[in-house]
């Protein structure tokens, strides 16, 4: 017996060119013109697919562009509405809003303050937009507080776990009151989603969803990210508290821990290097989730493009369609509105 092949039966394809094998002709004939091609894909994008994140700063009057990251900007408030409306208009679902304010300290206080710069944006969003958008409020302290960690730290300068969970409670308290359709939690502390619902529960915004950063990397590619939000650690990383990159089953405890405690939909982030977990989360769960094309996925397509290396707009719906084939229904994405355009 040669090859690989059961004794007693004719490999099939035996003594035949590849072409006359009815399923190579078949999948060939299926591939034939790009009207065949769409007909017969599998995945499918759509502007409704996508979340376009975006970083609002205090105290601008101009877009501040972000080096790391061409064409996009920290905004202004003004340049911020502008921005909502055309991603409205583009169709996409929503926005995600980080904020950077002029202030910092050692509790993230301008993160649930009234004048905070994205609960500022909250209001004038929603009054703008209505329900038109779903306007998300990423939920961390990292971006405000003057040491660059997601928590309150002990004078040893570790994360202190439970006095964090009473800062988010105030956070998504105090985002839920500006506006925001839905909180997004991505600090990784312990008992996280259980603290945020019971705030949220307890001043009466019962029907405010949580989405819960329930796998969150500590990759290598948030560097541009960090530019953006003005939140790099001033000492440590933030390896404690957030996955290990080797490991995919603690993902699924995670998600699995977050979902009990009352999370109503789940995000991995990010989204290129773990493809392998947001298949196997989308997998285990029955809610929605999400996957978080970061920084650096965009910064190096970018870079590339330039360079002339790869097809810009071949390489990022590629990208955002490996993401949606793996199982995410929502893609955040920096290139939501560009790509929104590109499909209608």
């Amino acid at each position: 017996m040669t090859g690989g092949g059961l004794p007693g039966r004719r490999d099939p394809g035996a003594g035949r060119s590849q072409g006359a094998n009815p399923g190579f002709a078949r999948g060939r004939r299926l591939r034939s013109t790009p009207a065949m091609r769409r007909m017969t894909a599998q995945t499918r994008l759509a502007p409704a697919d996508f979340v376009l994140p975006v970083f609002v700063k205090q105290d601008v009057s101009e877009p501040v562009p972000i080096s790391s990251m061409p064409g996009v900007v920290q905004h202004s408030l003004d340049s911020l509405r502008r921005a909502a409306h055309e991603a409205a208009e583009a169709g996409i679902s929503g926005l995600m809003l980080f904020g950077i304010p002029a202030v910092k300290d050692a509790v993230g206080s301008q993160a649930d303050a009234a004048d905070g710069i994205v609960n500022v944006a909250l209001q004038q969003l929603r009054a703008d937009l209505g329900d038109e958008l779903v306007l998300m409020a990423d939920l961390c302290l990292c971006e405000y507080t003057d040491h660059g960690h997601c928590g309150v730290v002990t004078p040893a300068g570790v994360v202190d776990n439970d006095p964090t969970l009473d800062r988010y409670a105030a956070v998504a308290i105090a985002q839920a009151q500006a506006g925001a359709h839905l909180v997004a939690p991505s600090g990784m502390m312990d008992g996280q989603i259980a603290a945020i619902r019971a705030g949220l529960d307890s001043a009466a915004f019962t029907e405010t969803p949580v989405l819960a950063y329930a796998a969150k990397y500590a990759s290598g590619f948030y560097g541009p990210f960090r530019e953006a939000a003005e939140g790099a650690p001033q000492f440590g990383d933030r390896s404690t508290y957030q996955m290990d990159p080797p490991n995919a089953d603690e993902a699924l405890r995670e998600v699995r821990q977050d979902l009990a405690e009352g999370a109503d939909a789940v995000m991995v982030k990010p989204a290129l290097p773990y493809l392998d977990i947001v298949r196997r989360v989308a997998d285990a769960v029955d809610v929605p989730v999400s996957a978080y094309q970061v920084s650096g996925e965009y910064a190096m397509v970018e870079a590339a493009a330039e360079r002339g290396m790869v097809d810009r707009k071949r390489a990022v719906l590629e990208t955002l369609t490996s993401i949606r084939r793996a199982g995410a229904s929502t893609v955040l994405t920096y290139w939501a509105v560009e790509a929104a355009r590109w499909l209608r």
